[in-house]
This record gives structure tokens, C-alpha cells and sequence, in this order.
């Protein structure tokens, strides 16, 4: 099972923000699930709300506040406790810490339609500078800035974020030419997945933070999931991994006698 660190590890550090994701890194993460939106100065930021208060406590929208005001203030709030000021990173602040990641997924939110056309640009040539065609998915609700993706670039690989079971996400996502699927868990079924698989679609479910979850989500034939507490979830997985493993050598070496 392919896990995701969604915002970074959001249960185990501040959510979208450098502590968090070298925090998972650290302890093995090699994929992460983030949010992007675009600062008052066009650079890719990494926060989930168009507004700072949430997680920094402070009034304004990310469109106003520069990438150096965005990082200087402290995304500690409402979120899980850390002993020292974090702020709002910049995209390429992230891949720098995080030099060897297997997979992003680049969420971007709905915003404004203009403001979505220069994220859509920046993003464009952040992956081809960076040459990640193959490990980022560029991912959205919006149906809008996923075609405006691939018409910049076909070889940028893009995902459908789904909530709702209804319009059908497998046939919007094959529309739209995306490789990943990425639904809500409480609308995945193993029909959904199955479909998904026929057209070649990796199917991603967020947000899964219980070991019986996600047990049921492996069953039906889900890809990966996207998890807040990834570094327990890995543990959970790789014990269980080795425990098969010896159960299985055990086995084995009775019959042989």
C-alpha cells in the first residue's frame, strides 16, 4: 500500500508547512499529498485556505500577503502542537527539503479564474524545470485549470479530486485525460476502483486515518491513500509486512521438516 503524507503528516506536525514535511521525510515518507495557491507576488505557496486565519491566526488572504510575508508568519494554529515558529512555505522550499520524493500530489484549490491561470503557468514550468513529469500529479476539483494543464503541457500528469459520487467521477476524470483518480474514501467502492483501473487510473482516497479504513479500502483495490498521520500508518504497514514474512519462512520451514 502506497501511502501519502496528506499536508505534509497534518496529524503528527503543523499541517503544509517545512516542520511537517521533513519531519515525514525523516521517517521514511517518500510521497506527499499539498495544497498550492499563488502568493500576492506569483510564487507557488503551500497553504490550504485562501485565508491565513486558520492556521496562522492572523487576517488576510493568501492573494494580498508576498511568499516572504507568507513565511514569516507562524502556521501553528489550529493544527498539532510544535515547539517552534513555522511558516508558510514556498513550493520550491518543500522540494528543496525533500530531495528525493517517490510522488507529490499538487492539489490546487478553486480560485480565481485569473490568479489560476498565472498558478497554472508557474506550476507548468516549475515541472518541466524541475523535470518531474513522473513524479507529480497535478491535482484539483476544478475541472477548468485541469484542462488548462494539459493544454500547456500533455505530458503533466493530473488527477480529479472527487467529494461526490454524482457526476460520476471515473467518467469526468476520463474527460478530462487524468492518471489519477483521487475520491473522498467515504464515496470509493470497489466498482468505482475497478472502473478506474479499466482506463488506467491510479486511484488515490483521502482523507484515511483508521488502520480498519484503510484495511477496507485495501481490500476493494484502492492505490494509495492519503493519510494525516503517515509515519504510523508506515509502521503499521511494514510490521505487518514483516510479520507475514516470518509467519510465511515459519511455514516453510516446518514443511520441510
Amino acid at each position: 500500500m502506497i501511502i501519502y503524507g496528506h499536508r505534509g503528516a497534518r496529524g503528527e506536525a503543523p499541517e503544509n508547512t517545512l516542520a511537517g514535511f521533513e519531519m515525514a521525510y525523516r521517517h521514511g515518507i517518500r510521497h506527499f499529498e499539498l495544497d498550492v495557491l499563488l502568493s500576492a507576488d506569483g510564487v507557488p505557496v503551500v497553504i490550504h485556505d485562501l485565508t491565513v486565519e486558520r492556521t496562522t491566526g492572523r487576517e488576510g488572504k493568501v492573494a494580498s500577503l508576498t511568499a516572504t510575508d507568507l513565511g514569516r508568519l507562524d502556521a501553528r494554529h489550529n493544527t498539532t502542537p510544535w515547539p517552534r515558529p513555522v511558516g508558510v512555505p514556498s513550493l520550491e522550499d518543500v522540494l528543496r527539503a525533500c530531495p528525493e520524493v517517490s510522488h507529490y500530489q499538487f492539489e490546487v484549490k478553486s480560485d480565481a479564474r485569473g490568479r489560476l491561470n498565472i498558478l497554472c503557468n508557474r506550476l507548468t514550468e516549475l515541472i518541466q524545470r524541475h523535470r518531474m513529469f513522473e513524479s507529480v500529479a497535478v491535482t484539483s476539483s476544478d475541472t477548468w485549470f485541469l484542462q488548462e494543464i494539459k493544454r500547456r503541457n500533455r505530458k503533466i500528469r493530473t488527477g480529479f479530486v472527487a467529494g461526490r459520487r454524482f457526476p460520476r467521477p471515473v467518467t469526468t476524470a476520463r474527460r478530462l485525460d487524468c492518471s489519477y483518480l483521487i475520491p473522498s474514501w467515504r464515496i470509493c467502492s470497489a466498482e468505482m476502483v475497478q472502473q478506474a483501473h479499466r482506463h488506467d487510473m491510479h486511484v488515490s482516497v483521502w482523507t484515511v486515518n483508521r488502520i480498519h479504513d484503510m484495511l477496507e479500502m485495501e481490500k476493494i483495490g484502492v492505490d494509495s491513500i492519503i493519510t494525516d498521520f503517515p509515519t504510523s500508518t508506515r509502521i503499521y504497514f511494514d510490521n505487518r509486512t514483516s510479520t507475514q514474512e516470518r509467519l510465511t519462512y515459519q511455514s516453510v520451514k516446518s514443511a520441510m521438516g
